[in-house]
């Protein structure tokens, strides 16, 4: 086999991962609107094809109790649990299941099937139903098809088309290992999974013991890395494991390979028994080696796991797959669940190490306890809970489309209020900029502030950015990066600006904050571009509203608090990647390509924004004017560069004189030594290039500052 450039410097930056915000690798028309399209469906008449064929068991792969409904939960929960929010990736948006790894990770064992079984589906409605909404519908319709009321859907998932290259999904180099914890059994940002192939934790127990205890503190941190608190936990474990079964009948080394290692007659199955003959049969199907159902009756929405798990007593022992499996020690439950297939005896319920460990840690034991004696509450915990997990990577609510949205707005999708005034014309952004400009602050500290506010958007799940003006809040406002001295005291002036307009003019019209605050730093930038020689207009869109405390989850927004951000020039302690890979990952977060990060950091070092106030990078005589010296001084040959005592940072040197003349780190020095880069940068360095750099960081200026702005869609 040839190989590629990566296998022959594997230390080489993959830039690729911005390619995907670059390219459409989308089969569909450029001028195709899936938010369009999902308006035509006929939600109603596409849930009841569903529900039908949650019943229709095929031979190739029987339905366990003559219901499929399980198995789509599981898909469901597999889709949209990977969602984490230390950099908000994973989640159900973009069906991107249906590609490696997720589409062979062992937690996944045999969904292949769940998702041929709903082909039908797709294949009917076509384009107005994403397989992204199609999977987590398909869970939504099985809750309901055995007798619970969810708290509802949205649609408004589109279909990617290959996997998420920017996902780090762990450190280890074999499925089912756990190389991602410290000694203190911290487990390392950002993965949210314990185990590498799993959704979250093994349920054999942490690295296969049947240490419920143990268990207990590993969920614990899995289920935080989704702001999922211990009642949602509880309520999501406890509602999953009401409904069906999971599969050991036998050794999963038995099971063939994977979809992605699979030959081609298997057409993108996987997994199939190599010691049986034939379709599977019902009681054939091997997935975890853990063998049972939980209830008694593993199709319908009742009381039973709680009752079972609280009420009886649970010990260990190795199921028939060989796995670690909890049985009751009361005969009494012997032989009392239905069967999955009419040629199986009863099943007697079991247990997970994870189910033990809701009954041995007194939090969650608690949580449990109180749900045995309310049903009520714990019917909704699981309705919002689940509502959550399967929505919590879609954004604001306005992206949420379809009839079956419920009408009231959840904390966790970062609430905003309705503007109950006229918003500012362009007379008055004009007016406003020139009052900004007037005061004391510098070029730098007003772009500093639009950054602050606007760089903490996240197109990874749709959070952050500059509406609601939350960089005034706890805690975005206390972060390093932001220079909260400096920060306090610009917006000070901004609600001073603020409050001279709306006490002046006509008592309908107000001006947020928010806008405030990208306004000025679109005055600076277009002041710096006028020092420079250019007349330009930074694009300006009025309309941004100011988020309150209440509509805040302090502790949820803090997972926004960036490890580094390479175009100010700052990296946290935590953060130990190279400087040049953490800022294509910032890049990447913001939704931006090769040329629109090149192009953002020659203009950022211009305006003279390094977080600490460094000189790193600044290659020009004339900080805060912005020409295109970054490019043409640190691909200049006048200069030599070497490494310094202080890691990460480097000096340029008079190759005549001797003398230092720039310093610069390796989110500088990466856009002369990586080849890519280098080719990007020298259009920009060129000496007829200037206007056109001028004009294409206005561009991607723009562009991070409404990227939050799905009111403009």
């Amino acid at each position: 086999m040839s190989k590629r450039n990566e296998d022959w410097w594997p230390n080489q930056l993959q830039l690729d991962v911005l390619d995907q915000n670059a390219r459409s690798s989308n089969p569909l028309d450029e001028e195709f609107d899936y938010a369009e399209e999902f308006q035509k469906l006929d939600l109603d008449e596409a849930k009841a094809d569903i529900e039908e064929r949650l019943t229709d068991s095929q031979d190739w792969w029987p339905a366990d109790y003559g219901h499929y409904g399980p198995l789509m939960i599981r898909m469901a929960w597999h889709s949209a649990g990977t969602y984490r929010t230390v950099d908000g990736r994973g989640g159900a948006g973009g069906g991107r299941q249906r590609f490696a790894p997720l589409n062979s990770w062992p937690d996944n064992t045999n969904l292949d099937k769940a998702r041929r079984l709903l082909w039908p589906i797709k294949e009917k409605y076509g384009q107005k139903l994403s397989w992204a909404d199609l999977m987590v519908l398909a869970g939504n319709v099985a809750i309901e098809s055995m007798g619970f009321k969810t708290f509802g859907f949205a649609g408004g998932r589109e279909d990617a088309f290959e996997t998420d290259k920017a996902v780090d999904w762990g450190p280890e180099d074999e499925m089912e290992t756990w190389d991602r914890f410290d000694e203190e059994d911290f487990l390392q940002e950002p993965l949210g999974a314990s185990v590498m192939g799993l959704i979250y934790v093994n349920p054999e127990g942490p690295e296969a013991n049947p240490d419920p205890e143990w268990s207990a503190e590993r969920i614990r941190t899995t289920f935080s890395r989704m702001a999922m608190n211990d009642e949602e936990t509880a309520a999501l474990i406890a509602g999953g494991h009401t409904f069906g079964k999971v599969h050991g009948s036998g050794d999963p080394e038995n099971l063939g390979p994977e979809p992605e290692a699979a030959p081609m007659e298997s057409q993108g199955f996987g997994w199939e028994r190599e010691d049986t003959d034939g379709p599977v049969k019902g009681g054939e199907m091997i997935t975890s080696g853990i063998e049972g159902p939980w209830t008694q009756s593993p199709t319908e929405w009742d009381m039973g796991y709680l009752n079972n798990l609280l009420e009886y007593e649970w010990e260990p022992h190795k199921g028939p797959g060989g796995a670690w499996q909890w049985k009751p020690t009361d005969e009494s439950l012997e032989g009392s669940a239905e069967p999955a297939h009419d040629e199986e005896d009863a099943a007697t319920p079991m247990m997970l190490t994870t189910d033990v460990a809701l009954k041995k840690d007194d939090d969650y034991r608690e949580v449990i306890e109180e749900f045995q004696d309310n049903p009520m509450k714990f019917g909704m915990a699981f309705a919002k809970a689940w509502y959550k997990l399967t929505h919590r990577d879609m954004g604001p609510p306005t992206r949420f489309l379809g009839p079956e949205v419920p009408e009231e707005t959840m904390l966790w999708q970062d609430p905003l209020p309705e503007a109950e005034y006229d918003t500012i014309s362009e007379a008055d952004a004009e007016e406003l900029k020139e009052t900004i400009l007037d005061t004391d602050h510098s070029v730098s500290e007003l772009v500093e502030t639009a950054w602050a506010s606007a760089s903490s958007f996240r197109d990874s799940d749709m959070r952050g950015g500059a509406n609601g003006a939350r960089v005034r809040l706890r805690p975005q406002r206390d972060w390093e990066v932001n220079k909260p001295e400096q920060l306090a005291q610009v917006l000070d002036t901004y609600r001073e600006i603020k409050s001279e307009f709306d006490e002046s003019g006509d008592e309908s019209v107000r001006v947020s904050l928010a806008d405030l605050i990208v306004l000025g730093g679109n005055a600076a930038v277009e002041q710096a571009a006028a020092d420079a020689g250019y007349d330009v207009e930074v694009p300006f869109e009025p309309g941004r509203v100011d988020a309150t405390e209440a509509q805040t989850d302090a502790e949820s927004f803090e997972a926004l608090n960036p490890r580094a951000d390479g175009f100010r020039n700052f990296q946290a302690d935590r953060d130990d990647r190279p400087a040049e890979e953490a800022l294509v990952d910032k890049a990447d977060l913001l939704g931006l390509t090769a040329d629109e990060m090149t192009v953002l950091v020659g203009g950022m070092r211009m305006l003279d924004t390094n977080y600490d106030d460094s000189e790193h990078g600044v290659f020009t005589d004339e900080p805060e004017t912005l020409t295109n010296d970054f490019f043409q001084n640190l691909l200049s040959m006048d200069t030599e560069w070497e490494e310094t005592d202080e890691e990460g940072v480097y000096e340029a040197y008079d190759r005549d004189t001797g003398e230092v003349v720039w310093t610069g780190t390796r989110a500088d020095l990466v856009f002369g030594s990586n080849s890519r880069l280098r080719a990007i940068a020298e259009v920009y360095g060129a000496d007829d290039a200037e206007e056109t750099f001028v004009n294409d960081f206005v561009d991607t200026w723009h562009e991070v500052m409404t990227a939050d702005r799905f009111d403009l869609e």
